[in-house]
């Protein structure tokens, strides 16, 4: 495990999502790294995240490339609008396209960059790696919402 501390465990320690929490015992608790631009994450895989032998199942990189790409909007937000906490942000819409079956015996790289921000809202793209070749990619919108939202207090 990476000494340093990720962006999930810097801003929202006690977060339960299940992608990202890393309050959540039994959730995927990805741990996002700014990288010059982009965010990346490493995660491994279970045998029990399979769709079929030797395959990652659709849902678990859906839910990784979710989580990751909604925390690149949400610290992109944070960075221009100058703001000292991550805001709290909600994917409006993202999609999915498997490219090939990934792998589940091994890790996993997910990278993710914003296309475009106005306001509240940034557009993300990311992929999902393995062994260097792109098995999955996404593309997202995300919300940072306001008080009175339910998620309003998801990172605290």
């Amino acid at each position: 495990m990476d000494e340093k501390k990720s962006l999930q465990e810097t801003y929202a320690p006690k977060s339960i999502c299940y992608g990202c929490g890393p309050a959540n015992p039994n959730g995927f608790r990805i741990r996002s790294f700014v990288q010059g631009e982009e965010l990346v994450a490493d995660w491994m895989p279970q045998p029990h995240h399979q769709a079929f032998e030797g395959a990652l199942n659709g849902g678990v990189i859906g839910t990784l490339l979710d989580c990751h790409c909604n925390w690149t909007a949400a610290y992109h937000l944070m960075r221009t609008q100058g703001l000292d906490h991550i805001p709290p942000t909600v994917t409006a819409e993202y999609t999915i396209r498997m490219l090939r079956p990934t792998p589940a015996d091994r890790p996993v790289h997910l990278r993710a960059w914003v296309v475009e921000s106005q306001g509240s809202k940034a557009v993300v793209e990311g992929e999902l790696s393995s062994d260097g070749t792109v098995c999955a990619t996404c593309r997202g919108v995300f919300i940072a919402v306001k008080p009175g939202h339910p998620a309003y207090h998801r990172w605290e």
